[in-house]
């Protein structure tokens, strides 16, 4: 695809008269150009996302947090903390797919849930994502950990061969280099996986072992098995252990700076990292430390990590213009009321629920922005902000206007980087739980309004989240008109295909169950 003033598919190309094809390949080398040129003014870019890391998991956002988490408080100090930030779901793959497509994920195939390692990628080639737009604009392109949106891997269970290359993973869909994992560990294929292929394949099986490192938890480790040891087993390569996950992933990260900095291209860094989501297995340099046992651990653990990465552009002189945003991709895992309750460390901060949730907890995540040749120092912003909205900021800061059939739930938030007080059209933004019921929140006669949906045995809720961001007062029977009309905006929002400016896209499927308030028969044939 090439990007113009919008982007093109390269797949109708051939279609197309030879003028037509002319002028499209001089737009495409007069930008090509253009992102040759200005590529010294462009900033770098690095995008960290924690796994399952709540809002209560941020000392600086927390009081009564019983861990320090001193990089995640430098980029506070440093950039602009947006304290009313959401991740586009409450599980991994649909969150990561919404951070990268600016779109929500329900809109694909993928109605509730989360996929396992080997499925075919969520994120299709004909997609625009934050990698394919900023390679297409000149960018060094690269991820680093976990991907957890589907891959190809040569073979079937227990008969692989690994000589063959992996498809339909990160180098497919924008990415020039990838080190790192296909999914959460839990979910297997365990392996170091450089480009499409591993040094040492993933020949041997385990499953969950035993730990006493944190709560109701689990890790793998070796040794492994020869053959399944029952029919939960996951393939592993005889060299991958949990707890080098953080570590190996910084270290690369730190490789993948320093080669682009030594090249005349500005960078993009996708930084996935796997904790704390479970296994919680903190390497011994962190055990002891904090007040939250395992979990406070890791949590360390991976702040120190993230401390070594923004070192490093210190070091190579490049934090002035490297735009750093960091979040979580949704809120903490199931076993923090135990961490609460032993500990008195609430990962969810002030909000009611945590991960699969509709409620804040499951969706109001840490967001940091730092980039210091344009974002003030310790500004804080309380608008609502999604995740999605990154590839529409992105394309904003590179001057890309992206095509009607991309970024369908995306909204640039630069404006706001830059010292305005307000998004011009911030859309009414959809929160999904894991489950698949559904919420809206929109803002409405200046106070921000949440209606969570009926859903299998859930019935209706309305919050005013702005006096009562805790959701402890269902408002739904004194508000019947703001009800209406949150329900005649969601089913817009469902209908149309995309919730900002622009024609109707549609979904990618027809109706589905979830959909509980709009009848089958209502809803456009696909």
């Amino acid at each position: 695809m090439t990007l113009r003033p919008a982007i093109a598919s390269t797949a109708s190309l051939t279609q197309r008269t030879s003028t037509v094809f002319l002028t499209v390949v001089l737009v495409a080398f007069v930008i090509g150009s253009r992102a040759s040129t200005s590529a010294a003014e462009r900033p770098n870019m690095l995008l960290i996302y924690t796994d399952d890391q709540g809002y209560g998991d941020a000392s600086c956002l927390n009081e009564e947090s019983k861990f320090e988490t001193p990089s995640l408080d430098r980029l506070a100090r440093e950039g602009m903390t947006f304290t009313n930030g959401h991740c586009s779901d409450t599980v991994c793959t649909p969150s990561r797919y919404g951070l990268l497509a600016g779109r929500y994920s329900w809109r694909t195939t993928l109605k509730s849930g989360v996929f396992g390692a080997e499925e075919p990628c969520l994120l299709t080639d004909d997609r625009v994502n934050l990698a394919s737009l900023l390679k297409e604009q000149g960018y060094h392109t690269g991820m680093v950990g976990k991907w957890h949106l589907g891959m190809d891997f040569p073979g079937t269970f227990g008969n692989r061969d690994w000589s063959q290359p992996v498809q339909d993973m990160p180098l497919d869909k924008g990415f020039d280099y990838f080190y790192g994992i296909p999914a959460s560990m839990n979910f297997g294929v365990l392996a170091w996986f450089e480009g499409r292929h591993t040094d040492v394949p993933p020949t041997l099986f385990t499953d969950k072992k035993p730990t006493d490192l944190a709560m109701s938890d689990f890790r793998f480790k070796p040794p492994y098995d020869r053959q399944p040891p029952n029919k939960k087993a996951i393939e592993v390569a005889p060299d991958f252990i949990d707890t080098a996950c953080l570590t190996r992933f910084t270290d690369k990260a730190i490789e993948f700076v320093h080669s682009s900095a030594a090249g005349d291209k500005p960078f993009f860094l996708y930084l996935p990292y796997t904790s704390p989501h479970k296994p919680v297995v903190p390497i011994p340099k962190f055990r002891g430390q904090g007040e939250a046992g395992g979990y406070g651990e890791i949590m360390i653990e991976t702040d120190y990590d993230i401390g070594r990465i923004l070192d490093t552009l210190d070091e190579l002189d490049l934090t002035e213009n490297t735009l750093v945003i960091f979040s979580s991709d949704n809120g903490p895992e199931s076993t923090y009321p135990l961490r609460v309750k032993k500990y008195g460390h609430d990962s969810a901060g002030p909000y009611r629920g945590g991960k699969r949730d509709a409620y804040e907890g499951g969706h109001r995540v840490p967001f940091f922005v730092r980039w210091p040749a344009v974002v003030e120092a310790g500004r804080t912003w309380d608008g609502p902000i999604c995740q999605t909205d990154v590839l529409a900021t992105v394309a904003e800061i590179l001057d890309v206007v992206l095509p009607d059939n991309a970024g369908e739930d995306s909204v640039s938030f630069l404006p706001v980087l830059k010292g305005k007080t307000a998004i011009k059209t911030r859309p009414p933004m959809v929160h999904h739980e894991a489950q698949g019921r559904f919420a809206i929140r929109d803002t409405i006669d200046g106070k921000e309004w949440k209606l969570l949906m009926e859903h299998r045995r859930d019935k209706r809720e309305l919050y005013n989240v702005t006096d009562d961001p805790a959701e402890e007062e269902n408002l739904l029977n004194q508000h019947p008109e703001i009800v209406r009309q949150l329900t005649d905006t969601l089913t817009r929002v469902v209908v149309s295909g995309r919730s900002n400016l622009g024609p109707d896209v549609g979904n990618d499927t027809g109706w589905w169950s979830d959909l509980t308030w709009i009848a089958e028969d209502e809803y456009p044939a696909k």
